[in-house]
Protein backbone atom coordinates (compact mmCIF):
# COMPACT_ATOMS: atom_id res chain seq x y z
CA UNK A 1 0.00 0.00 0.00
CA UNK A 2 2.79 2.45 0.85
CA UNK A 3 4.45 1.88 -2.52
CA UNK A 4 1.23 2.83 -4.31
CA UNK A 5 0.93 6.03 -2.28
CA UNK A 6 4.53 6.96 -3.06
CA UNK A 7 4.15 6.25 -6.77
CA UNK A 8 1.11 8.49 -7.05
CA UNK A 9 2.96 11.33 -5.28
CA UNK A 10 5.82 11.75 -7.76
CA UNK A 11 6.30 15.08 -9.49
CA UNK A 12 8.17 16.55 -12.44
CA UNK A 13 9.95 19.85 -11.82
CA UNK A 14 11.21 22.11 -14.61
CA UNK A 15 14.45 23.81 -13.56
CA UNK A 16 16.11 26.65 -15.44
CA UNK A 17 18.73 28.22 -13.17
CA UNK A 18 20.97 27.09 -10.34
CA UNK A 19 19.03 23.81 -10.07
CA UNK A 20 20.40 22.79 -13.48
CA UNK A 21 23.66 22.10 -11.60
CA UNK A 22 23.74 18.55 -10.22
CA UNK A 23 25.78 19.72 -7.23
CA UNK A 24 23.02 22.10 -6.12
CA UNK A 25 20.29 19.48 -6.60
CA UNK A 26 22.34 16.89 -4.67
CA UNK A 27 22.85 19.35 -1.81
CA UNK A 28 19.10 19.95 -1.51
CA UNK A 29 17.65 16.51 -2.28
CA UNK A 30 20.57 14.28 -1.21
CA UNK A 31 20.38 12.68 -4.68
CA UNK A 32 20.30 13.64 -8.34
CA UNK A 33 17.04 12.39 -9.84
CA UNK A 34 16.70 11.38 -13.48
CA UNK A 35 16.42 14.43 -15.73
CA UNK A 36 15.82 15.33 -19.37
CA UNK A 37 16.57 18.50 -21.33
CA UNK A 38 13.40 20.52 -21.79
CA UNK A 39 12.06 23.86 -22.99
CA UNK A 40 9.32 26.06 -21.58
CA UNK A 41 7.64 28.12 -24.29
CA UNK A 42 6.25 31.63 -23.82
CA UNK A 43 8.48 32.39 -20.81
CA UNK A 44 11.68 34.41 -20.43
CA UNK A 45 14.59 33.86 -18.01
CA UNK A 46 15.74 37.12 -16.43
CA UNK A 47 18.77 38.13 -14.42
CA UNK A 48 17.89 39.77 -11.11
CA UNK A 49 19.85 42.81 -9.95
CA UNK A 50 21.84 41.90 -6.83
CA UNK A 51 21.26 38.14 -7.16
CA UNK A 52 23.18 35.28 -8.76
CA UNK A 53 20.08 33.23 -9.58
CA UNK A 54 17.41 33.90 -12.25
CA UNK A 55 13.67 34.39 -12.45
CA UNK A 56 11.19 33.38 -15.13
CA UNK A 57 8.01 35.13 -16.16
CA UNK A 58 5.54 34.58 -18.99
CA UNK A 59 6.65 36.44 -22.13
CA UNK A 60 4.97 35.62 -25.43
CA UNK A 61 7.19 34.20 -28.19
CA UNK A 62 10.16 33.58 -25.84
CA UNK A 63 11.43 30.26 -24.52
CA UNK A 64 13.50 29.03 -21.62
CA UNK A 65 15.80 26.05 -22.01
CA UNK A 66 16.36 23.98 -18.91
CA UNK A 67 15.74 20.47 -17.76
CA UNK A 68 13.02 18.54 -16.03
CA UNK A 69 13.75 16.62 -12.84
CA UNK A 70 11.67 13.43 -12.85
CA UNK A 71 10.27 11.42 -9.95
CA UNK A 72 10.42 14.11 -7.27
CA UNK A 73 8.70 12.97 -4.07
CA UNK A 74 6.34 15.10 -1.96
CA UNK A 75 9.07 15.51 0.67
CA UNK A 76 11.58 16.60 -1.98
CA UNK A 77 9.05 19.04 -3.42
CA UNK A 78 8.68 20.54 0.07
CA UNK A 79 12.47 21.00 0.22
CA UNK A 80 12.45 22.71 -3.18
CA UNK A 81 9.58 24.96 -2.01
CA UNK A 82 11.67 26.01 1.01
CA UNK A 83 14.72 26.58 -1.17
CA UNK A 84 12.80 28.73 -3.65
CA UNK A 85 11.18 30.71 -0.83
CA UNK A 86 8.30 33.19 -1.15
CA UNK A 87 9.80 35.08 -4.08
CA UNK A 88 8.66 32.28 -6.37
CA UNK A 89 5.26 30.75 -6.97
CA UNK A 90 5.12 27.08 -7.90
CA UNK A 91 2.95 26.66 -11.00
CA UNK A 92 2.04 23.78 -13.27
CA UNK A 93 3.36 24.42 -16.79
CA UNK A 94 3.56 22.44 -20.02
CA UNK A 95 7.10 21.73 -21.15
CA UNK A 96 8.53 20.08 -24.23
CA UNK A 97 11.21 17.41 -23.84
CA UNK A 98 14.07 18.10 -26.22
CA UNK A 99 15.23 14.49 -26.51
CA UNK A 100 11.82 12.92 -27.19
CA UNK A 101 9.65 15.62 -28.81
CA UNK A 102 7.08 14.91 -26.11
CA UNK A 103 5.12 17.36 -23.96
CA UNK A 104 4.42 16.90 -20.27
CA UNK A 105 3.21 18.82 -17.26
CA UNK A 106 5.72 19.92 -14.66
CA UNK A 107 6.01 22.23 -11.70
CA UNK A 108 8.06 25.37 -12.27
CA UNK A 109 9.03 28.18 -9.92
CA UNK A 110 7.84 31.46 -11.44
CA UNK A 111 8.88 34.84 -10.06
CA UNK A 112 6.08 36.24 -7.89
CA UNK A 113 6.50 39.93 -8.80
CA UNK A 114 5.79 40.35 -12.52
CA UNK A 115 6.54 44.09 -12.25
CA UNK A 116 9.86 43.73 -10.40
CA UNK A 117 12.15 46.59 -11.58
CA UNK A 118 15.22 44.47 -10.71
CA UNK A 119 14.62 42.01 -13.58
CA UNK A 120 16.73 42.60 -16.65
CA UNK A 121 18.25 40.94 -19.72
CA UNK A 122 18.96 37.18 -19.96
CA UNK A 123 20.53 35.06 -17.19
CA UNK A 124 23.51 32.98 -18.35
CA UNK A 125 23.98 29.51 -16.81
CA UNK A 126 27.51 29.07 -18.20
CA UNK A 127 28.59 32.38 -16.68
CA UNK A 128 27.02 31.41 -13.36
CA UNK A 129 28.90 28.09 -13.37
CA UNK A 130 32.22 29.89 -13.96
CA UNK A 131 31.71 32.72 -11.49
CA UNK A 132 29.31 31.59 -8.76
CA UNK A 133 28.67 27.83 -8.66
CA UNK A 134 31.27 26.90 -6.06
CA UNK A 135 30.19 29.59 -3.57
CA UNK A 136 26.51 28.94 -4.31
CA UNK A 137 26.87 25.23 -3.52
CA UNK A 138 28.60 26.13 -0.24
CA UNK A 139 25.82 28.60 0.65
CA UNK A 140 23.17 26.02 -0.26
CA UNK A 141 24.81 23.43 1.98
CA UNK A 142 24.74 25.87 4.90
CA UNK A 143 21.14 26.82 4.11
CA UNK A 144 20.01 23.18 4.05
CA UNK A 145 21.82 22.45 7.32
CA UNK A 146 20.12 25.43 8.97
CA UNK A 147 16.77 24.53 7.41
CA UNK A 148 16.76 21.43 9.59
CA UNK A 149 16.36 23.73 12.61
CA UNK A 150 12.84 23.48 14.07
CA UNK A 151 12.42 27.26 14.52
CA UNK A 152 10.76 28.81 11.44
CA UNK A 153 12.19 32.26 12.32
CA UNK A 154 15.66 30.74 12.02
CA UNK A 155 14.73 29.34 8.60
CA UNK A 156 13.56 32.73 7.29
CA UNK A 157 16.64 34.49 8.63
CA UNK A 158 18.78 31.75 7.14
CA UNK A 159 17.32 32.22 3.66
CA UNK A 160 17.80 35.97 3.86
CA UNK A 161 21.40 35.68 5.01
CA UNK A 162 22.45 33.03 2.51
CA UNK A 163 20.86 34.24 -0.69
CA UNK A 164 20.17 37.98 -0.47
CA UNK A 165 23.19 39.68 1.02
CA UNK A 166 26.34 40.50 -0.86
CA UNK A 167 25.13 38.96 -4.08
CA UNK A 168 25.79 40.56 -7.44
CA UNK A 169 24.49 39.49 -10.81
Amino acid sequence: MAATANASSLHNVFVYGTLMADEVVRTILKRVPPASPAVLNDYHRFSIKGRVYPAILPVESKKVKGRVLLGITDQELDKLDSFEDVEYERRTVEISLLDKSEKLLANAYVWSDKNDPNLYSEWDFEEWKRLHKKDFVTMTLGFMDDLEQPDSKTRVATYESYFHQGQSA
